[in-house]
């Protein structure tokens, strides 16, 4: 995404970076022959890849593929983009682990191995192409699901420094054992932004299954210039059928050839089996330039299986697929909406639960020091001063919830921190930290912890403008278990299809499993069996962001970025779903003219 210098771009924005990246790099991560941990299956594996900080050395999350059932030998199509600085060792880890549930949380899923790199190690390698061996490693048991987990160190320089490593037999391998290998591909990304959108069928392809049909899927793969080829996209299963239509899908230009149109694309059909085993039907190749043809004579493709042709003189092909519509449009980014003029209206709602503590006491988590600001107040700060720079008028609705309010003491789980039910916005930032410091001073501490009105109180607000003018960003900041969770999952998704999302900030140290459901990063949330239209929740805790070293700049920019990374594409999601274009930028004001000079003699007319 390109954007000028001047301008801070939520997603791009780093406090700690000093120097622009050269470019953007995708790494694709396969795995081979990995430890097999299912008793009656193969593993279903995930890879979870995590950045180091240049500071303190911690390891950061930075994303995670999808997960494959059944197989020791994943070829992941979910890549990580990553910022490539030329002049900067970057650090990387990779974990995999075999998946055994729903749940998020990686100390639920058995760990496979991890390795090591740099980005300019992979970069470096011939053809950009890395293999590495995975190793259990150090490791150390969880302490409520008694699962082995890496055991890296955050605080030193070394990797595997002062690690505690507890019995193989806990691991089902030993320290240091290989466990497979993990193949790394980094491709440097042209700055191509168009998306194509295209649908596939077949016909009569060849029966694989012993008692019925096939149920077949493609596979897409880019070519590289050393030969290799890269997945980048998997179409769905279709169930029983050698004639299936699959549904139409879009796929980002730079990914299927990134940017060269004339580049090699191979597509791969299979019969899917449940064990993982997919069975080969045939292949076929085309490119870019031809796809981009449209349905027509040149895009139906013969799907050849170079064996059977081997083996059989009378053989044809194994069936045909055929393009049935292709269309091309360039990508918007959330830069071109904000330059259209999308306003980010931000909104803040703040616990005032009696689990917080009281706040005259120096324990409790709204306790006003002097000398400090406590974790509500920072967690604000750090997110709102990034985020009213994208809002013209600075003025931003406070809310608290879980109060008795005076005279009557009556439980209020949306009330304005300003005392003005009529217009709860508070200017600027500091506005809405006067106004929190007052409502602490006016209320009392009570509860429970429902998160629905303010959620709700939010979405009506976004419900009556959605023309892409205006985009809602609602901030809870919260110390415990919700208690109405079931109404905020309705509520989320009833909001899911309004412009808005929601970022939660949980302080204190309380459990946040509630919290990580609502997130829906790996599963979308869902209430009275509808789905979600889009993944608008974002949850991260203080905790994870409080710096031992007492530097509150940094810890709390790393915040404000991790809570704020997802807003971008939550933005461009709802823009492109309700099919809205941005606006054309303003145009820029004229530069006054300099007066004409009048001849000598001339009167000199004045208007007003």
């Amino acid at each position: 995404m390109e954007q000028p210098e001047d301008m801070a771009s939520l997603s791009e924005f780093d406090s700690l970076a000093g120097s622009i990246p050269a470019t953007k790099v995708e790494i694709t991560v396969s795995c081979r022959n990995l430890l097999d941990k299912d008793m009656f299956s193969k593993s279903d594996p995930l890879c979870v890849m995590y950045t180091q900080g240049m500071e303190n050395k911690q390891w950061r999350e930075f994303g995670r593929t999808e997960v494959i059932d059944n197989t020791l030998n994943p070829d992941f199509v979910r890549k990580f983009i990553v910022d490539y600085f030329f002049e900067e060792k970057q650090n990387l880890r990779f974990d995999l682990y075999d998946v055994d549930s729903k749940s998020p949380d990686l100390s639920k899923h058995d760990f496979l191995g991890q390795a090591f790199c740099t980005l300019g190690e992979i970069v470096g390698s011939s053809g950009s192409r890395l293999e590495k061996p995975l190793t259990i490693g150090a490791f150390s048991l969880n302490s409520r699901t008694g699962k082995p987990m890496p055991a890296v160190s955050n605080g030193s320089g070394l990797w595997m420094e002062g690690l505690r490593t507890t019995g193989p037999e806990a691991s089902g391998g030993v320290a240091g054992k290989k466990c497979g290998s993990i193949i790394l591909s980094a491709e440097e990304l042209s700055n191509c932004r168009d998306v194509a959108t295209m649908q596939f069928c077949a016909n009569k392809l060849d029966k694989k299954d012993f008692f019925g049909k096939s149920d077949p899927f493609l596979v897409f793969y880019r070519s590289n210039e050393d030969g290799t080829f890269t997945i980048c996209h998997k179409t769905e299963v279709m169930k029983s059928t050698l004639n299936p239509v699959w549904q139409t899908f879009s796929i980002p230009v730079r990914a299927l050839c990134n940017g060269d149109y004339d580049r090699t694309i191979k597509v791969e059909v299979y019969d899917w089996d449940r064990d993982g085993s997919h069975d080969f039907i045939g292949e076929f190749t085309t490119s870019y330039r031809e796809l981009a043809r449209g349905q027509s004579q040149f895009n139906i493709y013969e799907v050849i299986n170079p064996k059977k042709k081997m083996k059989k003189k009378k053989y044809v092909n194994s069936g045909t697929v055929t393009l049935l519509s292709f269309a091309v449009e360039s990508e918007c980014t959330f830069l071109d909406y904000i330059k259209g003029g999308t306003q980010i209206n931000f909104t803040v709602a703040i616990d005032f639960t009696a689990s917080n503590g009281n706040p005259s006491q120096s324990t409790s988590l709204h306790y006003m020091s002097p000398y400090q600001l406590n974790a509500y107040a920072l967690a604000l700060t750090a997110v709102g001063e990034i985020i009213q720079h994208y809002d013209s008028d600075k003025m931003f609705p406070a809310l608290g919830f879980g109060a008795k309010l005076p005279p009557d003491g009556r439980v209020s789980h949306e009330f304005p921190l300003n005392g003005n039910q009529e217009n709860p916005s508070c200017c600027g930032i500091d506005g809405i930290l006067e106004a929190y410091h007052r409502s602490l001073r006016t209320v009392q501490l009570y509860g429970p912890t429902n998160f629905a009105p303010v959620v709700s109180h939010v979405a009506r607000n976004a419900a009556a403008v959605q023309d892409g003018s205006q985009y809602s960003v609602l901030l809870i900041i919260t110390d415990g278990v919700i208690s109405d969770m079931a109404q905020t999952k309705e509520a989320i998704v009833n909001a899911a299809k309004l412009p808005m999302s929601i970022i939660i900030v949980g302080v204190g140290q309380a459990e946040f499993d509630a919290m990580v459901e609502l997130d829906g990063d790996d599963v979308r949330i869902s209430s009275r069996g509808k789905l979600a239209e889009r993944d608008i929740v974002q949850f991260v805790p203080f905790r994870d962001y409080v710096d031992r070293t007492g530097n509150h700049v940094l810890s709390m920019a790393r915040l404000a970025r991790d809570v704020l990374a997802e807003i971008p594409d939550q933005l461009v999601s709802y823009m492109k779903a309700q099919g809205i274009r941005p606006r054309p930028p303003p145009a820029a004001p004229s530069p006054p003219q300099s007066p004409a000079r009048s001849p000598p003699g001339s009167p000199v007319h004045t208007h007003i």
